[in-house]
C-alpha cells in the first residue's frame, strides 16, 4: 500500500498564464498540500507567482461543474454524458436542417483554450464539423493586430516576433503591463528580475502608458501618453530615424521590399505633428528614436494598450517596422522568432492565414484566419435574415464579460433557439446555455504548451503528466470535442468524411505530442525539415518520452536568426509596405486633423483597462486567495480630475459611456494620466443565476458594459476596448 501520509513531488508546468512558470507540487496523491516554484526548471528559475495556487483551489472548488447539466424550466438538472452528448449533437444538427443553413450556428472559443492541450489539439474537428462560418474567439478582443501585421509582412499570421529580452540593451515598451501579465505574447517568467538585469547591465527600459503602471517601477524611464495616439507617435520615431539618417537595416534590406514606398507614406508625421495628439514633446521624441537607433541592440513590444485601440493594426505593424528599420529584427537582442520542439508555424505552413474570404452578414466585416470580429456577434443573432445566427456553441469562454456591450450580448445570447457551452463553470454566459459540458481541470490532465513555447523569449520543451487521476464519470477536454465531433458527423450522415478529413484526431494526446515532436526541428526525422537549424550540443532527439525523462524540461537554447529561411511571404521577402497599412494612416491622419473639432457631448476622459497580477481574466475570481484583501474594482482617476469635477475618493461615481453606465467606487491615483480614467477587466459578477459563490461576493463592475461594439480598428476588425470616451458623475 502506498503511505499517504509522506508527501510525494510532482513537477508540472502552471497553465494558468502565459509564463510557463515551473511547479513543485507536494501532494499525498489525493491532495496538493503545498506548491511552489521548480528551482530546478531551466526556463521560470525558481519563479513563481500567487496565482498558481489556484490550480489547487480550481481543483478542490465546490462551484466547479463535474458532470453535463441541462436545462429545465428556470432549473438545472444533472444528466448522464450520453444523455448530454446525443441531446446537443441532435439540437445542434436539427438547427441547421431546420433553416437548411450551417450557418445559422456560431461558435465562440475564450482564452483558456490555448492554455489547454487538449482544447489546442482537438477543437479544430469540433469546429469543421459544424461548417459555419459564424466563428468567433477572444483573438479579435486581444492579439488580433499582431496576428494582422504578421500575415502581411512575413507571410503567416503566427510569425510573431517575440523582444529577446534577455540580451537586449534598450527595451520599449508601450501599452503592456508585462508585471502584471508575466509577459503577454512574450512568454518570460520572473519579468522583473528580467527587466532588472537590463539596467543592471547598462541598458535600458522605457516604458509609456497611459498609466504609471508596476512595470513603471522597473522601467529606467516612464512617459504618460494619451490614449489612442501610439502610431502617431511610432511613426514619428521612424520619420526622425530616418531623417537624421540613422536607420541601419543592415541585413535585412537584402530580403525587405517596399522601403521607397514607407519613406513616402510617413513624411509628414513628423515628432512635431505627433506631439501635439500624444502629449509627448518633439524633443523627448526626437531623443528616444536617438537612443533607440543607437543602441547596440534595442527592441519596441507593443501589447494590450496599444491592440484594443482604433489604430491597433497600425500599432503592430509600426512597432515591426521599427524593429526592421533599425536592423533588430532577427537579431540578438531584438525582436526574434521562436524555433519551438513542436512547430506551430511549420505544422500550418501551408495554411498561413487569410483575410476577407467572407464577410460578416449584418456589417459586412471581413474574416481573418477563418474568423469574424467576435464585435459583430450581437448584430448576427439579433438582426433578422437568412444567416441569422439561431444556435451558439461557447467552449470555456465567457464573452458577456470579454466583449463588446455585454448587457446587449446577455439579451441576444437569451433569445437563441439552443446553446451548448463547454466550461467549468456556471457564469455570466453559460448561464444562456440549454446544456453545459465540464470538462476535468488542469491538476487532472497532461499538458504541453503548444502556444506559448512558440511565443517564449526562449526555447524550451516541457511536458506534464497528470497529478491526480480524474475522478471518476468525468471526461477531458479533448475527449468532449472528439465526441461531439462525431456525433455530429454521424447524424449528418457524413462519418467517412470526418476521417478522412481528420486522420489524426483518432489518436491520443500523447501520440499527437510524440508524433509532433519527432517531425519538429529537435526530432529526428524533423530535423531533416530545417536545414537552417542546428539544435544545441547536448540535446537528444526529442521525443514525448525524452520529455517524461526530463520533468523540470529541457532548455533548447536562445533564439537564433531565422529568416529569410522562415519567411512564407510568396516572394520570401519581408513586406515592409502592404497596402493596407498605407490606407489605413490616411485613417489616422483624417481622425487627429478632425479630433479638434469633435464634439465630446460631455464624454470628456478617455477610458482604458487595467489588470492585476492575482487574476487572469474572469475565471479566476471565485478562488478565494486571489480576491482577498482591497477591492481592485475601482475607478481609477487623476486627483486634479477628482477635483475638478467636486468628486471624492472613496464615494460611488456613475461612468457613463454611449452605450451604458455603471456605478463604481472612485479610486484617487496620480497614476494616471489626467484626462484619463481606469477600470479593471474581467468583473461584473452581479449577474443573477450564476453559481461562483466568492466572485460573487467581490462581483465589481464589467468594464465592458460600456464598450461599444462599433468602437472597433477597422483595419483588422479588433475591438477597441481602451480609449473609450466616458464622463464620470456624483450619484445624486
Amino acid at each position: 500500500m502506498e503511505d499517504k501520509s509522506n508527501p510525494m513531488i510532482h513537477y508540472r508546468n502552471c497553465n494558468l498564464c502565459e509564463a510557463m512558470c515551473g511547479l513543485e507540487i507536494e501532494h499525498n496523491g489525493q491532495n496538493a498540500s503545498f506548491i511552489r516554484g521548480d528551482k530546478q526548471d531551466p526556463f521560470s528559475r525558481g519563479h513563481l507567482c500567487p496565482k498558481a495556487w489556484g490550480l489547487k483551489d480550481i481543483h478542490e472548488d465546490s462551484d466547479r461543474l463535474r458532470m453535463p447539466i441541462k436545462r429545465v424550466g428556470q432549473s438545472w438538472q444533472e444528466i448522464s454524458w450520453e444523455e448530454a452528448f446525443e441531446e446537443a449533437a441532435d439540437r445542434l444538427v436539427s438547427l441547421q436542417k431546420k433553416y437548411d443553413n450551417s450557418n445559422v450556428l456560431g461558435i465562440y472559443l475564450g482564452n483558456p483554450n490555448v492554455h489547454n492541450t487538449g482544447s489546442m489539439l482537438y477543437n479544430t474537428g469540433l469546429i469543421r464539423s459544424l461548417k459555419t462560418k459564424n466563428r468567433f474567439s477572444a483573438t479579435s478582443v486581444d492579439q488580433l493586430p499582431h496576428h494582422f501585421a504578421s500575415y502581411y509582412m512575413f507571410g503567416h499570421q503566427a510569425m510573431i516576433p517575440i523582444p529577446d529580452i534577455d540580451r537586449t540593451d534598450y527595451l520599449l515598451i508601450m501599452g503592456a503591463n508585462p508585471l502584471a501579465s508575466n509577459g503577454s505574447l512574450m512568454t518570460a517568467p520572473d519579468i522583473g528580475k528580467r527587466l532588472d538585469a537590463i539596467r543592471n547591465r547598462g541598458g535600458k527600459v522605457v516604458l509609456l502608458d497611459p498609466r504609471r503602471t508596476e512595470t513603471a517601477a522597473k522601467s529606467s524611464e516612464h512617459h504618460f501618453i494619451r490614449p489612442g495616439s501610439d502610431a502617431l507617435f511610432l511613426a514619428a520615431l521612424i520619420q526622425e530615424i530616418w531623417q537624421s539618417g540613422k536607420q541601419k537595416p543592415d541585413r535585412l534590406e537584402k530580403f525587405t521590399e517596399g522601403w521607397e514606398t514607407l519613406k513616402s507614406w510617413l513624411e509628414a508625421f513628423t515628432p512635431e505633428y505627433a506631439a501635439r495628439a500624444c502629449g509627448i514633446s518633439a524633443e523627448a521624441i526626437r531623443t528616444i528614436a536617438q537612443e533607440f537607433a543607437e543602441a547596440p541592440r534595442a527592441v519596441a513590444y507593443g501589447r494590450m494598450g496599444l491592440s484594443t485601440q482604433p489604430f491597433g493594426g497600425l500599432c503592430q505593424w509600426l512597432i515591426n517596422v521599427l524593429n526592421i528599420l533599425t536592423g533588430n529584427l532577427d537579431r540578438q537582442g531584438g525582436a526574434m522568432f521562436t524555433l519551438p520542439a513542436i512547430d506551430v508555424v511549420g505544422l500550418s505552413a501551408t495554411r498561413g492565414g487569410s483575410h476577407g474570404r467572407w464577410k460578416s452578414r449584418v456589417r459586412g466585416l471581413p474574416e481573418f484566419g477563418g474568423e469574424l470580429p467576435v464585435s459583430t456577434l450581437i448584430e448576427e443573432i439579433m438582426e433578422p435574415g437568412e444567416e441569422q445566427i439561431r444556435g451558439m456553441v461557447t467552449v470555456a469562454g465567457n464573452p458577456v464579460l470579454s466583449t463588446p456591450n455585454g448587457q446587449k450580448l446577455e439579451e441576444a445570447l437569451s433569445s437563441l433557439e439552443f446553446m451548448l457551452s463547454i466550461d467549468i463553470y456556471l457564469n455570466e454566459t453559460t448561464r444562456h446555455a440549454d446544456i453545459i459540458l465540464p470538462p476535468q481541470t488542469g491538476l487532472e490532465k497532461l499538458h504541453y504548451d503548444l502556444v506559448f513555447h512558440y511565443l517564449a523569449i526562449r526555447n524550451t520543451a516541457k511536458f506534464s503528466t497528470p497529478l491526480f487521476q480524474p475522478a471518476p464519470n468525468t471526461r477531458a477536454d479533448w475527449q468532449i470535442a472528439r465526441e461531439l465531433k462525431n456525433r455530429i458527423h454521424a447524424k449528418k450522415g457524413n462519418t467517412t468524411e470526418a476521417k478522412s478529413k481528420d486522420p489524426f484526431e483518432r489518436l491520443s494526446p500523447e501520440a499527437l505530442l510524440d508524433l509532433a515532436l519527432r517531425y519538429g526541428p529537435y526530432g529526428s526525422k524533423g530535423r531533416k525539415f530545417y536545414p537552417f537549424h542546428q539544435p544545441e550540443e547536448g540535446i537528444p532527439p526529442l521525443t514525448l518520452q525524452v520529455l517524461r525523462e526530463h520533468p523540470h524540461g529541457i532548455d533548447l537554447g536562445p533564439l537564433k536568426p531565422v529568416l529569410p529561411h522562415r519567411l512564407f511571404t510568396q516572394n520570401r521577402k519581408i513586406q515592409l509596405s502592404p497596402e493596407v497599412f498605407g490606407q489605413d494612416l490616411l485613417r489616422l491622419k483624417d481622425h487627429f486633423q478632425k479630433a479638434d473639432a469633435i464634439q465630446t457631448n460631455g464624454f470628456d476622459l478617455r477610458l482604458i483597462g487595467r489588470r492585476h497580477l492575482l487574476t487572469n481574466n474572469s475565471w479566476m475570481h471565485n478562488v478565494p486567495r486571489l480576491v482577498r484583501g482591497r477591492n481592485r474594482c475601482t475607478l481609477m482617476m487623476n486627483p486634479e480630475d477628482i477635483s475638478l469635477r467636486n468628486l471624492v475618493p472613496g464615494q460611488s461615481v456613475q461612468v457613463s459611456s454611449a452605450k451604458g453606465s455603471l456605478e463604481i467606487e472612485l479610486e484617487s491615483s496620480e497614476a494616471l494620466m489626467k484626462g484619463v480614467v481606469s477600470i479593471p477587466h474581467g468583473w461584473g459578477h452581479n449577474r443573477p443565476g450564476i453559481r461562483l459563490q466568492t466572485a460573487q461576493e467581490v462581483a465589481g463592475v464589467s468594464i465592458n458594459d460600456l464598450s461599444d461594439p462599433e468602437w472597433l480598428d477597422t483595419l483588422t476588425g479588433n475591438a477597441a476596448l481602451n480609449d473609450i470616451p466616458v464622463k464620470v458623475e456624483a450619484i445624486l
